[in-house]
């Protein structure tokens, strides 16, 4: 009986490092990180610099205050009147999110799951209206048509032009409206559920991950806008929103600087969104899964 000897390199047990695999990921991770720096950086600079004095901040010779003034914030509320200011911009910001999410969802259920003539027109308009940008050019129209209906001076002119801006908020409900199936209305058909009723009780519910995160870009947009609610409360400044009113922080009374005050003043104004961002931050996680299945 012989034993045959096999002479040669052992095989490692071990996996082979792939260099190119290993350098890749530090790209990715290199360039990940700089974003992330270009993105939080301003950020913090602005809450830092909303500590320091206008000398200070104007110099920008250091990034952190060499004396904390928190008594900027307590101006900046005061000289900015954020109380009226603030209630303004989350009822205009509340009535649209909530106006534009009732109307896309009804139509994005009426698109995916019923047929009628100029379906496709209807559609082509929607998606044409977000990759034609015409801003300012339908301003004057706006105005003239919020006059004709005794509107110019109150907010209900800001929330209904921008109610009717949900082009991207209804492609994204139409997303998630796909993705849900289509044999539940029909169970809920031979049940004698209408189709209004099928919508609410059924369909609805089954659409919140989508309604989140639509509510969260609706909402962002909103408290956002400024040229709108410029326009619409020259006549009245009691009615102008947050965004206005931190606009009016730029210069004090004696036309000096104020860009310590106005610096507090935004990062106060932030505070809502982060608040809105953290209770639809399940939803916005979800919407990725949702835009692939439709």
């Amino acid at each position: 009986m012989s034993t045959e000897l096999t002479y040669g390199p052992a095989r490692s047990s071990l996996p082979r490092i792939s260099y190119k695999r290993i350098a890749t990921r530090i790209l990715l991770w290199a360039f990940l990180l700089v974003v992330a720096f270009l993105t939080v950086f301003p950020v913090i600079t602005a809450f830092l610099g909303s500590f320091k004095t206008n000398a200070e901040l104007t110099g920008g010779a250091t990034i952190l205050p060499s004396s904390w003034q928190f008594d900027n914030y307590v101006q900046a509320w005061k000289q900015a009147n954020f109380s009226r200011f603030t209630f303004n911009s989350m009822w205009v910001a509340a009535a649209v999110t909530v106006g534009t999410l009732l109307i896309t969802a009804m139509a994005a259920y009426v698109v995916d799951r019923m047929s009628f003539p100029g379906k496709r027109i209807y559609v082509g308009i929607q998606a044409a209206t977000m990759f034609i940008s015409i801003g300012a050019v339908v301003l004057r129209p706006q105005y003239d048509l919020m006059i004709r209906l005794h509107l110019n001076t109150t907010l209900w002119a800001v929330i209904i032009i921008l109610i009717s801006s949900h082009a991207y908020i209804f492609f994204i409900l139409l997303s998630f409206m796909s993705a849900i199936p289509k044999d539940l209305d029909e169970a809920a058909l031979i049940d004698g559920s209408s189709p209004a009723n099928t919508f609410w009780r059924v369909i609805l519910p089954l659409l919140r991950p989508g309604l989140g995160v639509a509510a969260l870009f609706t909402f962002r947009g909103a408290w956002n806008e400024y040229l709108l609610p410029l326009v619409f409360t020259m006549s009245n400044p009691k009615l102008q929103t947050l965004t206005v009113g931190l606009a009016n922080l730029r210069y004090g009374i004696s036309a000096a600087s104020q860009t310590h005050y106005m610096m507090a003043g935004a990062c106060l104004s932030i505070l809502p969104l982060l608040v809105v961002y953290v209770l639809a931050n399940k939803s916005f996680m979800q919407m990725t899964a949702g835009s692939v299945k439709g």
